[in-house]
């Protein structure tokens, strides 16, 4: 089994700045793509950034430009970091993703308990 934890939510005004930041934990092979996504509330989840394990990104179109997603494969980690936050931001922040408990296998999706991160006008 797989955990991840997201950590590093919380309350800014718009034009600040967070850094979430996710950690993966438990047996596997490796961790292939890794992602944040976010659910604000009435609306569909959606994927903000996402990363293979060769370092290719990729952004929403909304996020572009303010968003830096990165990862450290050999701490099993991804860190999204928010600049010029903006009310609309606001959402619970999800890591996903996507690990191979073995060499021969197809890799799992999995995702973390979601971390909350309110911008305020």
């Amino acid at each position: 089994q797989v955990q991840l934890v997201e950590s590093g939510g919380g309350l800014v005004q718009a034009g600040g700045s967070l850094r979430l930041s996710c950690a993966a934990s438990g047996s596997f092979f490796s961790i292939e793509s890794m992602a944040w996504h976010r659910q604000a509330p009435g609306k569909q989840r959606e994927l903000v950034a996402s990363i293979t394990r060769s370092w290719s990104t990729n952004y929403a179109d909304s996020v572009k430009g303010r968003f830096t997603i990165s990862r450290d494969n050999a701490k099993d980690t991804v860190i999204l970091r928010m600049n010029s936050l903006k009310p609309e931001d606001t959402a619970v922040y999800y890591c996903n993703a996507d690990v191979r408990h073995s060499l021969l296998l197809l890799s799992t999706n999995y995702w973390g308990q979601g971390t909350q991160v309110t911008v305020s006008s």
